[in-house]
């Protein structure tokens, strides 16, 4: 990574004060940064620690000056900083080349598009199709009739089982299993019987799918996963569940089969939600959240059973204060006692 400090500017359409003729070789947080590094400050209570950074550069909310720092001033300095880091990573060296590994099992009649690249021991079975730019690194499993958008990336050991279908631009980490048997069966004699699930899981655009994560296939429809939907590591989400647009799900969240989840939810790590239940446009979870009845929209909620967030802080900070109300039962009882026993004296 090598680029000048007034290139950084131009790229981010940031105002520059100070010097943009030095060359910066690297990005790091405030705390860790050193001469020659780019680094951001998101949140004005950190400014303190951006005045101590060793940063040569740093980029700053537009109403922010750090007095004897080069900085450049932008809307959003987070995101201007990711913006730096992907056009680096855009001109790195790819770690999978374009083309078909010689190891790779790719059927006859499956569809390979332009620019693809498909890594050591990949399997492409009959039907599947693969879009343009996409990118499978090895030991990955694509199924019969399973369909690729255009630009996917999928890392080593990611399984999509049969007539799947992924959008564009949809990135999926390693572990992960896509269209596995929801959980169906019925009890016939005392003996667990396998209900068929035919059904098949739709993935819409710019999703992205942490490690380890399962997402069943509908028994007869399908499971959906909206459009610029985040999902964390080690989630599952169960058969004919519907994911609305721009969700955020965080690890070891598990959602029962038949939820409807509407859009711009936020489900915090550990929450479960029991099945057929719907959960509105915008309402938050709360981690380690049982909910076991629909939630409105806008609805922020905590607890297990879920509750309204303030009515469940207020139920939280009765129960630290337990040993106080057992204390003050028992000198209530004892002076009731002893009430109790000067009235029986004075008769």
């Amino acid at each position: 990574m090598r680029i000048t400090i007034a290139d950084i500017a131009q790229l981010i359409e940031g105002d520059l004060i100070g010097s943009g003729q030095m060359e910066i070789t690297g990005c790091a947080g405030l705390k860790e940064a050193k001469e020659g590094d780019l680094s951001f400050l998101a949140n004005p209570k950190y400014e303190p620690l951006a005045k101590e950074s060793k940063a040569s550069v740093i980029l700053v909310p537009k109403q922010v000056s750090l007095t004897g720092k080069v900085v450049i001033r932008v809307d959003h300095p987070s995101l201007a900083f990711s913006k730096v880091i992907n056009h680096f990573q855009k001109n790195a060296i790819s770690l999978i080349s374009v083309g078909i590994h010689p190891t790779a099992i790719i059927a006859k009649d499956a569809i390979i598009a332009k620019d693809v690249a498909i890594g050591p021991y990949v399997v492409v079975e009959p039907k599947a199709v693969i879009g343009d730019g996409s990118k499978i690194y090895a030991h990955s499993y694509i199924g019969h009739g399973t369909r690729l958008g255009s630009n996917c990336l999928l890392y080593p050991s990611v399984t999509l089982r049969e007539k799947i279908s992924l959008g564009n631009h949809v990135i999926i980490h390693s572990g992960t299993v896509i269209g596995s048997d929801g959980y169906g069966y019925v009890t016939v004699d005392g003996k667990h019987v396998k209900i068929p699930q035919i059904g098949t899981v739709i993935i819409e655009d710019d999703v992205e799918i942490g490690a380890n994560v399962t997402i069943d296939r509908a028994r007869f429809d399908k499971t959906i996963i909206g459009e610029g939907t985040k999902i964390d590591n080690l989630v599952h989400i169960a058969h004919n569940v519907s994911v609305g647009k721009n969700c955020l799900i965080i690890a070891q969240v598990g959602i029962s089969g038949s939820t409807y989840i509407g859009n711009h939810v936020i489900l915090a790590g550990q929450v479960g939600v029991v099945g057929h239940l719907t959960i509105g446009d915008g309402a938050v979870i709360a981690a380690q959240s049982g909910v076991s009845k629909s939630i409105q929209a806008g609805q922020q909620v905590f607890g297990s059973p879920a509750q309204p967030l303030r009515e469940a802080f207020k139920t939280n900070a009765y129960i630290q204060r337990l040993d106080h109300y057992v204390q003050l039962i028992q000198d209530l009882k004892k002076r009731v006692e002893e009430l109790e026993h000067k009235d029986a004296k004075d008769n």
